[in-house]
């Protein structure tokens, strides 16, 4: 059948219709400029809790509480949150996840203890199509500390294979850096099969989980995972900035040392002491005051997580993504466009890339008229799509919008 806008339309109506979370899309706040969101791979929507928590806060907790919410709630919640989340999405038991700093800063602690635990070895494996932060900081690591990084080069559409792992592994291996999702393609990689086989060679792995936390099922614990970090403001709804996410197996917290050495992850932060001794626990990965208002938002988003199931959301975002591949070819291979993203949902995230040479002027325009998705260069346009507060006609709204701007 060839998808016209009006059978497009009555498509979409019909599955949000019969979605099981049809009803989450009310609980964010919405624009009257924003036709089609497509972008909650790079900025979640807001909840509508938050927008009332944010502005209680403010009067209520840090106006009304002051110096004395230390005490009661803040000095835990980077450790209360992180169990929370390990337990909502990560398949983290608790006290292996922390929350704070943004995810350079956590990235950059974990890899340095990382490569520490492993003095004997002198590799750092890495791919070419990793998230640019990810691959700067490796560089840096490296140079400072004299190591070689074994380069893994994806195709555009695919991702990190655990055959292209097995090939740069050697026995100087100390760590493997790899996204869970690839941040252009949507590559979904095998996170329990690259980690046996990294162990196998004897290296650490560590995942960064910036484009997966929140609508992707992880099981960590059960996968042996040794280290993973995130950002908080994608899936997660933490808002612009809200700090990031680090996961440290229990096996390994005690006998790793994180190069950043604040105050808060001291063994004692309120005596003030002479030296750094650092926490007995995942504390001892933090290092400043954590960002108390930035973890606002997030709380109210795993509140929805936890009540609609990682599950749920998983077979949610399956079906958007599937929708929206089924509007692409309809609608815009024809003229040209590509597809530069997995077709298989068991290789895909929440978000596909579709490249076309116009895409920079035509996701220029599409601004212009409430429809956000986003573009990477050199000419992609990707559309994320966030299983919570993402309808399909939001997906039918963006696909059409792009098809009358290249047929314009």
């Amino acid at each position: 059948m060839t998808i016209t806008p009006d059978t497009a339309d009555r498509n979409a109506a019909a599955r949000d219709a019969a979605d099981p979370l049809h009803a989450y899309p009310s609980k964010f706040v919405r624009s009257p400029e924003v036709r089609a969101y497509l972008d909650g791979n790079s900025l979640g929507r807001p909840t509508r809790a938050s927008a009332e928590q944010l502005s209680s806060f403010v009067s209520e907790q840090w106006g009304g509480r002051l110096i004395r919410g230390w005490d009661e709630a803040w000095y835990e919640l980077p450790l209360t949150l992180g169990d929370r989340l390990g337990a909502a999405t990560l398949g983290a038991a608790a006290g292996q996840t922390f929350i704070g700093d943004s995810t350079t800063v956590v990235l950059y602690k974990l890899i340095r203890a990382a490569i520490d635990a492993r003095p004997d070895r002198s590799e750092i494996v890495i791919d070419t199509g990793n998230f640019p932060t990810d691959r700067y900081i490796v560089e840096g690591i490296a140079a400072e500390l004299g190591k070689t990084l074994r380069w893994i080069d994806p195709s555009i559409d695919g991702g990190v294979t655990v055959d292209d792992v097995r090939a740069a592994l050697t026995e100087n291996t100390a760590l493997v850096v790899i996204s869970h999702v690839a941040y252009r393609s949507g590559y979904l990689a095998d996170m329990p099969g690259i980690t046996a086989l990294a162990h196998e060679a004897g290296a650490l792995v560590l995942w960064d989980l910036c484009h997966s936390a929140g609508v992707i099922e992880t099981k960590l614990d059960e996968w042996g995972v040794d280290l993973a970090a995130g950002c908080t403001y994608k899936y997660l709804n933490g808002g612009p900035g809200s700090p990031a996410f680090g996961y440290v197996r229990a096996e390994h917290i005690e006998s790793m040392t994180q190069p950043i050495q604040g105050w808060m992850g001291s063994s004692s932060p309120f005596e003030m002491g002479p030296g750094y001794a650092p926490h007995h626990g995942i504390r001892r990965f933090i290092s400043g005051t954590p960002s108390i208002v930035g973890s606002l938002a997030m709380q109210d988003m795993l509140g929805l997580i936890e009540q609609a199931g990682i599950a749920a959301i998983r077979a949610k975002s399956v079906a958007l993504t599937e929708y929206a591949l089924e509007l692409v070819d309809e609608l815009l291979v024809p003229l040209g466009v590509t597809v530069s993203s997995p077709r298989n949902a068991d290789e895909r995230g929440s978000h596909i890339t579709i490249d076309h040479e116009s895409f920079a002027s035509v996701n220029a325009e599409l601004w212009k008229q409430g429809i956000i998705p986003d573009f990477r260069r050199p000419h992609g346009i990707r559309l994320g799509l966030s299983p919570l507060s993402t309808s399909f006609a939001e997906v039918q709204l963006g696909v059409e919008g792009i098809h009358a701007l290249m047929t314009k």
